[in-house]
This record gives C-alpha cells, sequence and structure tokens, in this order.
C-alpha cells in the first residue's frame, strides 16, 4: 500500500522589523517571527508570498542571506501602474506591521557551474544577490551585468560595490541600455546566464541566448510571456484526480484551478498568470498543454508538473495529483 504524504507549505503573520529606502521608490522589508523563531530554510532564486489583502497576493524575492534564518528580506518596487500590491507595501508594511507570507518557493534555483553571467534590469537585482554571494563563495567565476533608469533608482549598489569590477552598473540615462550584443553574442561554454527583470529585457536576452548550449539561460519573469496567456483554441477536456476520486469537465472558458477549486478541491494559487509557481501540481498522465513563464523546455518535455492556473490538456483527458 502506497501513503502519500502532503507537504504542508510554511504561512504565518511576521513582523515587519526594519523598512527604509534603498533607492528611488524602492523600500527593503525585514521580517520576522513574532517570538523570534527560526523561518524555514531556502536557497537564492527563492521568493514568498505577501499576504496583502482578500484577493491580494504578491510574489517577492527574498535578497537576504540563506544562511540567517533569523530574518527574511525583500526588496520592493512601487510601480507607478501598481495594481495595489507595491502600493499596499509602500503604504502599509511600516516597522511593527504585521503581514501574512507564504513560501518559500524556488523555481529560479542557482545550477552549480564554474562560470555565471548574472543580467539584472532594476528590481530585478533583488533574486541576483543571494546568488552572487553564493556563487562568490564557491569560488565560480561570475559577472553582474546590472542595468536601471538611473543611477538613484539602482538599489542594493553599495551592497555590490566590494565586488569591484565583477559588476557592471548600467544608468540608462548615463550609459544607455545594457549592451546585450556584446555580452551575448559568442556562445560560451560553460557559462550559465540567469537574468531577472522587465519582460522587454528579458525576451531580449531570451533572443540573444537561442544560439547558445542548452540549458544555458535561466529566467525569471515579473508578469507572463504573451504567449502563455493565450486563450484562442481552448477545448474541454477531462480531468481525473487521482487522491480524491473525482472526474471533472474542464470547460474552453475555465481553468483546471477554477474547476478543482469549484468542486470544493484543496487548491491553491496566487498570481493565477503561470508565473508564481504556486499552484504547480503533479502530473500522472496526459498531454500538458503547458502555457506558464516558468518551466523551461526540457522540464515541459518531462512533463511532470503543470501550473493549473493556466496550462491546459492537448488530449481528451488529464490525470493530476490531487
Amino acid at each position: 500500500m502506497t501513503t502519500t504524504t502532503i507537504v504542508r507549505e510554511f504561512e504565518a503573520d511576521l513582523v515587519v522589523t526594519d523598512s527604509h529606502v534603498v533607492a528611488d521608490d524602492v523600500v527593503a522589508l525585514t521580517l520576522a517571527t513574532p517570538d523570534g523563531s527560526a523561518l524555514p530554510p531556502w536557497t537564492p532564486g527563492a521568493h514568498v508570498d505577501l499576504v496583502l489583502g482578500d484577493d491580494l497576493v504578491r510574489q517577492y524575492s527574498l535578497c537576504s542571506s540563506p544562511g540567517d534564518r533569523s530574518a527574511w528580506r525583500l526588496g520592493i518596487l512601487r510601480t507607478p501602474d501598481s495594481r495595489g500590491g507595491s502600493k499596499a507595501v509602500h503604504s502599509d508594511l511600516h516597522n511593527g506591521a504585521t503581514v501574512r507570507v507564504r513560501g518559500p518557493r524556488n523555481h529560479f534555483p542557482l545550477v552549480a557551474a564554474g562560470r555565471y553571467l548574472f543580467i539584472a534590469g532594476g528590481i530585478g537585482i533583488t533574486p541576483m544577490l543571494p546568488m552572487i554571494a553564493e556563487a562568490d563563495a564557491a569560488g565560480a567565476d561570475w559577472h553582474l551585468l546590472y542595468g536601471g533608469r538611473t543611477r538613484a533608482s539602482m538599489a542594493f549598489v553599495d551592497e555590490l560595490a566590494p565586488y569591484g569590477d565583477r559588476i557592471t552598473l548600467v544608468p540608462q540615462d548615463e550609459s544607455g541600455m545594457l549592451d546585450l550584443d556584446a555580452t551575448l553574442r559568442e556562445p560560451r561554454e560553460g557559462t550559465l546566464v540567469y537574468a531577472c527583470g522587465p519582460t522587454g529585457l528579458l525576451d531580449a536576452v531570451e533572443q540573444r541566448c537561442a544560439t547558445w548550449p542548452s540549458g544555458s539561460l535561466h529566467l525569471e519573469r515579473f508578469t507572463a510571456k504573451e504567449a502563455a496567456v493565450q486563450s484562442a483554441g481552448n477545448t474541454e477536456f477531462e480531468v481525473m484526480l487521482q487522491r480524491s476520486g473525482l472526474t471533472l469537465t474542464v470547460p474552453s472558458d475555465k481553468s483546471v484551478f477554477e474547476v478543482c477549486k469549484a468542486a470544493g478541491v484543496s487548491v491553491v494559487g496566487s498570481c493565477l498568470e503561470g508565473v508564481c509557481g504556486t499552484c504547480e501540481t503533479e502530473v500522472v498522465d496526459g498531454d500538458v498543454d503547458h502555457r506558464d513563464s516558468i518551466l523551461n523546455d526540457e522540464e515541459r518535455e518531462a512533463n511532470e508538473y503543470m501550473m493549473i492556473c493556466v496550462s491546459r490538456c492537448r488530449s481528451a483527458r488529464l490525470t493530476l495529483d490531487l
């Protein structure tokens, strides 16, 4: 008889022990448990959910040291087109405030390598900080290309200064755009590229890394790729839930997540755009139409997991471990 163990994600109210501005429109938050107990372990590239209100959940990268389990640090940009998340952080999460936190979760892990090229745009620097520290501690050869609108808008520059010429800062108003052609023109065997930032930057990096060896490029997106959120051509299919013993119909205008939730199945979601990975679910059987912005080509080919908020089924039936 097979026993299935369900591992529940950490979720708790944490206290803001420090909140201060680190760049134009960027605040650094330090979060800790009210009783000072240790937080769960995490690895570079991980993020957490901040539950900022009813139906207002946002994901932010951890940018402190994984070795320090007494607190978590986040760097959060207040965006001009905020849908409420960053605005709530900047206006409400002052010192002493509490916030519901879920995670950590990592879909952007640092793979061991001898050489790295880190590319950050704006607030995309946050997941890079612990990655750089780990790469440096491991003795890897690495370089960071960090761009921003202005020098004053670029967070954590002082923290990066001790790394010297391994850091290239490119404020747009002083030096123009990042020179990705020069940086990525020639594929480099044994070098991994890690990039995080605005959609335009990541699309440009992805395009220029098309000729690099498979597995060289690792991206983390803030918003879903345009191609990933398509709905044209959706067809109805059945989803069998192996643990729940249910068979449900997913119509063309509903997601697997929506159908499961409506049926009373315990599913957890956050962005509902295939970006955060909260709803990742194990696939038992079926040909998944992957539409997320998280899994790489090898992971999609393996067909072991799917993001049920956006991905669908190419066949008539899908079986999930739910």
